[in-house]
């Protein structure tokens, strides 16, 4: 059975949660689908000891405060009941459990899921980087005999307990792990490609601007979004001092193979280990997109703003430039604009 909508969001998040908003507000008739089991988007996976005291960067969703202070509770917890709380306020018709398998072309997008199809005039596509991992390969990579684990499994430091673990990545996903685990491991090691960047001056609103700017040429270019710190490099922050103060913070060059007890340098360093946490990121969701045949050769799509180059009903939110929450805000209420326009216009030469 196909229900017909005018509009399609995948994903409530941040970005799908503020699609939908101003799409209510536009009294355009739409759906949200989402595969997660409740309200909360990728703040739901985070691991229990990230306390919302801890966190950088938590934006209000539009013209609904944020007001909890409780800065030792979960972050995890509180996004989700404030998340659960804006579908609720709003009455957002979120339909979830719903794992959406593809999205096909034709007159009208055809979104297929494990919960029945969808056909749609335009579709926003808000399912963020969580379900897609990025494991980088490294020669015996696959004979390590310890435990190996990314971020998005990571269970706080509790399991880490008298081990030697080395952290791999140089966001900021990796230093707020790698300080925890530090205090119950056995030994820690920090390894990155690239030399991290540590941010001392405040992050204004020029620094977001150019941020912002030098990840919107880059998809306009139809190359693949870089990493947020990639762009904006770490927060000094007291902790993030303290830890380099004290060698928690000591970062070595990326090793070169992975042995079956640790790692080893080109220059035949080792270091043992029992785990390896790959802090190496995440890589937008997008496989359910793959029919409509949008990346180009090297891997990335031409954007216009949130708007898909190629095919004007197609938005691409929280991707991008709009990849964090008070860009996903902006974001959502322009897609919006676009596609109330389009539609309108559609309706209009048919009538």
């Amino acid at each position: 059975m196909t229900t017909e909508v005018d509009v399609a969001v995948i994903g409530a998040g941040q970005a799908g949660l503020s699609s939908a908003y101003f799409l209510r507000r536009a009294e355009l008739d739409f759906v949200v689908l989402d595969a997660n089991p409740g309200p909360g988007g990728a703040w739901q996976h985070r691991w229990p000891t990230l306390r919302l005291g801890g966190v950088h960067g938590i934006h209000e969703l539009p013209y609904f405060p944020f007001e909890s202070d409780d800065l030792d509770r979960p972050a995890a917890e509180v996004v989700a009941e404030y998340f659960g709380a804006y579908e609720r306020k709003f009455a957002l018709p979120i339909r979830r459990p719903v794992k959406v398998h593809s999205v096909t072309d034709g007159p009208r997008l055809r979104v297929e899921t494990d919960h029945g199809d969808w056909s749609a005039r335009a579709l926003i596509n808000a399912t963020g980087t969580w379900d897609r991992p990025f494991w980088p390969h490294y020669p015996g990579q696959a004979d390590f005999l310890g435990t190996q684990l990314h971020t998005a499994d990571y269970p706080g430091p509790a399991a880490f307990t008298g081990k030697r673990v080395v952290v791999v990545g140089g966001g900021a996903s990796a230093v707020q792990a790698l300080m925890e685990i530090a205090t119950v491991a056995a030994t820690t090691t920090w390894v990155t490609r690239r030399p991290p960047v540590f941010r001392t001056e405040p992050f204004t609103q020029e620094v977001g601007r150019a941020a912002v700017a030098r990840v919107d040429e880059a998809v306009r270019a139809g190359r693949s979004p870089a990493s947020v710190v990639s762009v904006t490099g770490l927060s000094l922050t007291p902790e993030v001092i303290a830890a380099r103060e004290s060698g928690v913070l000591d970062r070595q060059p990326m090793f070169s193979r992975v042995l079956p007890t640790g790692v080893s340098w080109a220059d035949g360093r080792i270091v043992e280990a029992d785990v390896i946490l790959w802090a190496t990121g995440f890589r937008a969701a997008l496989d359910h997109l793959a029919p409509l045949g949008l990346r180009g050769p090297g891997g990335g799509i031409v954007m216009d703003g949130t708007r898909v180059a190629a095919d004007p009903r197609l938005h691409l939110v929280g991707y991008g430039p709009s990849a964090s929450t008070i860009g996903a805000n902006r974001a959502g209420r322009a897609a919006v604009r676009e596609i109330r326009a389009l539609l309108g216009q559609r309706t209009t030469s048919a009538a």
